[in-house]
C-alpha cells in the first residue's frame, strides 16, 4: 500500500481547484476551457487520491501527462486568447508535473529502475 505523500495531497487539491476554476475565475462559458478544466481536475484529483489502488509509478506518470496537456491544452482547444483560463491551465499543469515528479523523485523503486536503465549499473 502506498504512502499518502504531501505531493499527493497537494496534486489532489490543485485537481479540485482545477475542476472548480472555471465558476471560480469567471470562464464558464467558454466551453473548451470549461470541459477541459472540469474532466483534467477530476483526473487529477482522483488519481491522487486512489493512489492506492495504482501502481504508485503509474499514478504520477498519469499527473505528469496530464500537466503536460495543460500546458498545451488553451492552444490546441483554442482558447489561448481567454487569459484567466490559459494561465490557470498553464499554472496548474506546471505544478502538475512538478510535484509528480518530486514524488517521483523521493520514490525508491523509481530510483533503482533510474540507475539499472538509465545509469547501466
Amino acid at each position: 500500500m502506498a504512502t499518502a505523500r504531501w505531493q499527493d495531497w497537494t496534486s489532489f487539491a490543485l485537481g479540485l481547484w482545477l475542476a472548480m476554476s472555471p465558476w471560480l475565475l469567471g470562464y464558464s462559458h467558454h466551453e473548451a476551457a470549461t470541459a477541459n478544466a472540469a474532466f483534467i481536475g477530476l483526473t487529477l484529483a482522483l488519481s491522487s487520491h486512489f493512489e492506492v489502488s495504482f501502481d504508485s509509478l503509474s499514478a504520477e506518470w498519469i499527473n505528469v501527462f496530464a500537466g503536460a496537456w495543460l500546458l498545451c491544452a488553451p492552444f490546441i482547444l483554442g482558447y489561448g486568447a481567454a487569459p484567466e483560463a490559459t494561465a490557470n491551465s498553464v499554472a496548474v499543469g506546471a505544478c502538475a508535473m512538478v510535484l509528480a515528479g518530486s514524488a517521483m523523485s523521493l520514490d525508491k523503486e523509481i530510483g533503482k529502475w533510474w540507475h539499472k536503465r538509465v545509469a547501466g549499473h
